[in-house]
């Protein structure tokens, strides 16, 4: 070989009848295989390349594969340097895992050598890659172009990311009924259909229309949908791509996320009032001031400035539930909001005669606002309780939390019946049917937490609230109570063989919503819970500050290849894979059937 070739090496692997290995790109889940060349300074780079991998559904891990069975060869492609040896030797390193449709064996590590002569030979042409390969990034690397010709797949968005832009675009929608806002609407919308400014000087005649009343209604929706998700995109870039679901759990986050919400509440109160410097404002409001589509994009902008102090709790409960999403939640759940905030000024401009059905600002909207303080400050408690489970104090517990959101849901039903004079009641106002309504709506919210306060089920809420320590409804006559051994994965696995019963490994976390929700409503339903009986039972939590959880966290990332949580795993007493499940499910019968497959043979 001369020097600066590139040489073909082949790695063959010839799989066993009713066994698959899969491929370096196959999804979380599986051990994907690795190949790469040991640093060797005869080596100027190399790159991976494997044929199509076959995509299945794997019942190991309840997702779709990329694997091969009989026989597959890899392909490294490797460059040499300017300057060789006379004999050069290459060493390659490879880890790769087997399963079948019932088993999966560990992962193995295997090494290879090979000796090459460096002097050229005659008549020696190169070889190049065959068709239908790939190349693939190698271990801890980038990933390099891709080589095939066909389309990329697509996919469509995940049904909780459908749902989370729902809620924030009708979070944008609510926004609207605050006082920072409905008063604006008339007063906007005139400005679209005369041409004038948001706020016109003393005296100053409005300047003739220079576009349509639809380009100027879009171009300041425009505004404000740039503002608010400039907003997103910003906490995306603090956020980075990586390390989401340990940010989610932060007690440092949740414990930042507890202080503006309280702020917020109080401020919504009327204890203080939260407003941005005057000077940009101004700055904003006087460069809006003329005619043309530049003003009136900045008049969007000074709009949504203008509106911070109402609209801040409803952002802020967006921005912090995009925390434990998608890398793109954040800036796609401002763009849903700041959209449905947009929406009125939009359709009014196009339907100008709607706006004398609009009701009349008053009263109405300071109740709003008192009644969202109320609701922020129970929100503010629900992640002060998160920093509470993390760090183990011990103070916020499922109880103390419902009795704070009983409270805080009584207050705001009161207010509304007249009973707490606050800020918009007046002693002598006759309260009206739909206030009367509203209000013992809240009350009624308030009573139904009740039995949650003696370890009750509260279905979907029980998401969000720590985990009970005791309960008298546990081992009721609606299934047998469940043993769960914590964070001591030998432990359990040690029961597991002298009981000769199979280990159910839950990695789980202390602020994870959907392992709270599996364990009180999957794993409580009788059929579930029956067959978890059959099982020797771990939890490792993943989330936490403890080395414990750092010990967890590099089992499940090191063995499983996933930091994904909730995450179920059915090993038999020689830590072999039965059945593996990652994420959510509330289809009984599906987890049932994992279960069922998990204590076979």
């Amino acid at each position: 070989m001369a020097p600066g070739a590139t040489v073909l090496l082949q790695f063959k692997a010839t799989i066993d009848e009713g066994w698959h290995l899969y491929s370096p790109t196959t999804p979380p889940g599986p051990i994907p295989t690795e190949l790469k060349l040991d640093d060797n300074a005869a080596v100027a780079s190399f790159t991976n390349h494997q044929p199509e991998p076959k995509k299945i559904f794997d019942p190991n891990f309840n997702n779709e594969s990329q694997s091969f069975e009989k026989e597959v060869v890899f392909l490294i492609e490797a460059k040499l340097a300017a300057t060789l040896p006379e004999t050069l030797e290459l060493a390659a390193s490879s880890r790769y895992q087997v399963c079948s449709d019932t088993t999966c064996l560990r992962p193995v590590r295997r090494t290879a050598t090979l000796a090459l002569s460096t002097k050229p030979v005659a008549g020696a042409t190169a070889r190049s890659i065959p068709a239908g390969y790939s190349a693939v990034p190698a271990p801890g690397g980038a990933p390099p172009a891709a080589t095939s010709t066909g389309p990329a797949p697509t996919s469509a968005p995940p049904q909780s990311m459908l749902g989370f832009l729902a809620v924030a675009f009708g979070f944008g929608i609510a926004s609207i009924f605050t006082p920072c806002v409905f008063p604006m609407i008339p007063f906007t919308v005139s400005a679209f259909l005369g041409g004038g400014s948001l706020v016109p000087g003393p005296g100053q005649p409005a300047p003739p229309p220079t576009s349509s009343p639809l380009v100027k209604a879009l171009v300041f929706c425009l505004g404000i949908i740039l503002i608010f998700t400039a907003l997103g995109i910003g906490a995306t870039a603090a956020l980075g791509p990586f390390g989401v679901v340990q940010i989610g759990s932060s007690p440092w986050v949740n414990g930042f996320i507890t202080l503006v919400f309280v702020a917020f509440g109080l401020s919504l109160l009327g204890a203080f009032e939260i407003t941005l410097p005057s000077g940009l404002v101004n700055r904003m409001n006087n460069a809006s001031q003329g005619a043309g589509l530049l003003p009136m994009l900045l008049m969007g902008l000074t709009f949504a400035l203008t509106s911070f102090a109402c609209v801040g709790p409803f952002m802020g409960t967006l921005l912090a539930a995009s925390v434990q999403g998608d890398k793109l939640q954040p800036a796609l759940g401002m763009l849903s909001f700041a959209t449905g905030l947009a929406s009125p000024f939009f359709f009014l401009a196009l339907f100008p005669g709607y706006l004398k059905n609009l009701p009349r600002s008053g009263g109405w909207l300071v109740r709003v606002k008192v009644v969202m303080g109320f609701l922020v400050l129970a929100a503010a408690v629900k992640y002060i309780s998160t920093v509470d489970v993390v760090l183990h104090w011990d103070l916020f517990t499922r109880e103390r939390v419902l009795a704070s959101w009983m409270v805080l849901l009584a207050m705001p039903g009161l207010y509304l019946l007249g009973f707490l004079r606050m800020e918009g009641i007046k002693a002598e106002e006759t309260v009206g049917v739909s206030r009367s309504l509203i209000g013992a709506l809240f009350l009624i919210l308030s009573v139904s937490l009740l039995p949650g306060m003696f370890g009750a089920p509260l279905g979907e809420l029980d998401a969000f609230l720590p985990s009970a320590k005791s309960t008298p409804f546990a081992g009721s006559a609606s299934g047998p109570k469940l043993d769960w051994m914590k964070d001591d994965y030998a432990g359990a696995l040690a029961r597991a063989k002298a009981e000769n019963k199979p280990l159910f490994v839950n990695f789980t976390g202390y602020a994870c919503t959907n392992c709270k929700w599996m364990k009180s409503n999957m794993f409580t339903k009788p059929e579930i819970a029956a067959e978890l009986a059959k099982y020797v039972l771990v939890e490792l939590y993943t989330d936490g500050t403890d080395a414990a959880s750092e010990t967890n966290r590099n089992l499940q990332e090191g063995r499983y290849q996933t930091v994904s949580i909730p995450h179920y795993v059915v090993l038999d007493g020689n830590e072999a894979v039965r059945a593996s499940q990652v994420g959510l499910t509330k289809d009984t019968q599906a987890f049932k059937a994992f279960l069922t497959k998990g204590l076979g043979s």
